[in-house]
């Protein structure tokens, strides 16, 4: 394994970390609070840290193989949220290093669970930290660095890019992974302006647009309020919200085809039409089976006002809410759960199983039915009209027993705290989903404040593993990835 590579790969992540650091920085001292102190000799220690990195183990060869690839990528998210927990820490507004980690991991990873019982608490600069963690997560801080240093932007480097970006295929007809990865941070970009933009009109402060706009980017969830989107009391506030939470759940290469003026190959992909489906059954069934709730009268616009918001943010795992579900009739709430396991589209900055592998795995039972039937027939799956690589179905099917034993064994774990079926289900599930509330006392009004450190240690490993789609992580795990090859 190239360490060294590794090591210049996690010396400028920090340099990376540090820069935005400083964001913060200036905010506090334009709101003339003193935690900026923090952000400033956190970012400053960062970066000579980093530049230490860089300089000291530069490497002669800046070729990344897969298992080096994977690592970097797993030991950047880690090394991140460990060094962002920092300010939290030292400042006091998050006592315990263990509570400010878990918060630093959900930002990052954009999950948007929290243990914070009192966000209105903080300053402005930790607000707007928890938020520029969520936006540079989103699109990966990876990403980020295959645009900004051209060493690294070459095709042989995709592995870093395979490594942070969710979802089961990557795109082969790549020219060149520099221009790739800016475009795709242009776009990123270009959409949370835009939001930014709406919600200014809307009447939505600079300082709440902004950090709303960059939540939502990320399809994180982290609010500034106590009662989180609720706090946009206009329906045109929560439509923005919710309409770009959705946007924000589409591949990203939808986007670049649209540019690129490919209307018919943007809009003949299969995954697409299946998410927007998700979405508008889903909305549909919640908005007509919360009429009976007596909070919402009997109102139908009111419903199906409420149920695409919740629809977009659980199924981008965004996770953001308008009020507390908990009181939905079981139908409602089991559809919520259910699309928290579906997820947004691969290649997009949404969590989840992804809705392109249930669309393979559906097809692949399709096609093991009809051999049962048709035992010589020779059938090929098919995505977009073209025949998927076996690689790739093989690789869902992998993905699908991984996932459950990772999901099955973090279940059990945090069982043993002996709180209700329920909360334990869910908190897994929005955690290794990145989804952030679940039901329970992990609801869209609830936080994950109470749970014991075994629990919080789980989850954090869950959000990573989840974020980074469990094989990057699982393989700092493995003693054979180190040993010499």
């Amino acid at each position: 394994m190239n360490k060294r590579i590794i090591i210049y790969i996690l010396g400028w992540v920090l340099i990376v970390e540090s820069v935005a650091m400083q964001v913060c920085t200036v905010t506090s001292l334009v709101y003339g609070e003193h935690e900026g102190i923090y952000f400033f000799l956190t970012g400053v220690v960062a970066a000579a840290l980093g530049v230490l990195a860089i300089k000291v183990k530069k490497p002669k060869n800046m070729v990344l193989y897969q298992k080096a690839g994977f690592a970097a990528t797993a030991l950047s998210w880690i090394l991140m949220s460990l060094v962002a927990a920092v300010p939290f820490y030292l400042s006091g507004e998050i006592p315990s290093y263990l509570d400010a980690f878990f918060e630093s991991a959900s930002g990052f990873t954009t999950t948007g669970a929290t243990i914070l019982r009192d966000v209105e608490a903080l300053s402005h600069g930790m607000l707007l930290w928890r938020s520029v963690m969520i936006w540079l997560g989103g699109m990966g801080v990876i990403v980020f660095l295959l645009a900004l240093i051209p060493k690294l932007g070459g095709q042989q480097n995709i592995f870093l890019m395979r490594a942070e970006s969710p979802g089961p295929i990557i795109g082969k007809a790549v020219p060149k992974m520099r221009n790739y990865a800016a475009l795709l941070y242009g776009i990123y970009i270009g959409l949370t302006m835009s939001e930014c933009l709406l919600l200014l009109f809307g009447g939505v402060s600079f300082f709440d647009a902004v950090n709303v706009a960059f939540s939502t980017a990320g399809t994180g969830g982290f609010g500034i309020h106590n009662n989180n989107m609720a706090a946009y009391q206009t329906q045109y506030q929560q439509t923005v919200i919710a309409v770009f939470m959705m946007l924000f759940g589409i591949n990203f290469s939808v986007y670049i085809l649209i540019l690129a003026r490919k209307f018919k190959q943007a809009f003949r992909m299969e995954e697409l039409w299946f998410y927007l489906g998700v979405i508008a059954l889903s909305t549909v069934v919640i908005a007509v089976n919360t009429l009976q709730v007596p909070r919402f009268h009997n109102d139908i616009r009111v419903t199906l006002h409420q149920a695409f918001f919740y629809v977009s943010s659980i199924s981008t795992t965004t996770g953001f809410g308008i009020g507390d579900v908990n009181d939905w009739p079981q139908l409602s709430k089991a559809v919520i759960v259910v699309i928290t396991f579906t997820g947004a589209m691969a290649g997009s900055t949404g969590g989840g199983f992804k809705i392109s592998r249930m669309v393979i795995l559906a097809k692949e039972v399709k096609k093991e039915l009809s051999l049962l039937i048709h035992p010589r027939n020779i059938k090929a799956i098919k995505m977009d009209g073209k025949s998927l690589d076996h690689t790739v179905t093989r690789n869902t099917s992998v993905f699908l027993v991984v996932y459950m034993a990772v999901y099955v064994g973090s279940f059990l774990l945090v069982s043993i705290e002996g709180r209700d079926m329920v909360t334990s289900f869910t908190s897994v599930a929005a955690t290794l989903n990145n989804t952030g509330p679940g039901l329970g006392d992990v609801g869209p009004v609830g936080n994950y404040a109470d749970f014991t450190p075994l629990s919080k240690g789980v989850f954090i490993f869950d959000m990573i593993a989840g974020r980074l789609e469990l094989f990057p992580i699982l393989l700092l795990l493995s003693p054979s990835a180190w040993k010499r090859s």
